[in-house]
């Protein structure tokens, strides 16, 4: 699976950020609003706290293949965004964009082997990728599925 360009935009954006989104295998669908047990919040939760850590230990990952470049942060997005968008104008030397490619290749390879270890964190809980999807798709959606959440993680 070849990731594509604007799942890594967004991982870089969240470099730059900081903000706290959680990284999903796939993107979500329609909202289904569907029963989600208690038991199945349990198994989401664990898996969501399990999933965070590892999207911290991924994001230490990508800010140190920036760094190994030697290359910034900033300047790996300015470039990245104007590889994304045609009406974005970036001067790029020869040696920003090897560099820049490089990048590209090891945060890819990064982010498969997340989505690998995600799909197993999820498989292992009991939940299939689909089911997690679903309710992580309902939560955004679900001001009472939203609190249930809280509750567990409060407890």
């Amino acid at each position: 699976m070849i990731l594509r360009t604007k799942q890594i935009a967004a991982i870089l954006l969240f470099l730059v950020t900081g903000s706290g989104a959680v990284a999903q295998t796939a993107p979500a669908t329609q909202a289904v609003q569907t029963e989600v047990s208690e038991d199945e919040l349990t198994r989401f939760a664990g898996t969501f706290q399990q999933m965070r850590m590892m999207n911290q230990e991924v994001q230490v990952k990508m800010t140190q293949v920036i760094s190994e470049e030697e290359m910034e942060i900033k300047r790996f997005n300015e470039i990245h965004m104007a590889t994304l968008d045609p009406s974005v104008e970036v001067e790029v030397t020869e040696k920003e964009q090897e560099k820049y490619s490089e990048i590209v290749s090891e945060v890819e390879k990064i982010q498969l082997d997340f989505q690998e270890d995600m799909e197993e964190i999820i498989q292992e809980s009991g939940l299939t990728v689909e089911r997690y999807q679903e309710i992580a798709t309902q939560l955004e959606t679900d001001p009472e599925l939203q609190q249930r959440l809280k509750d567990h993680f409060q407890q």
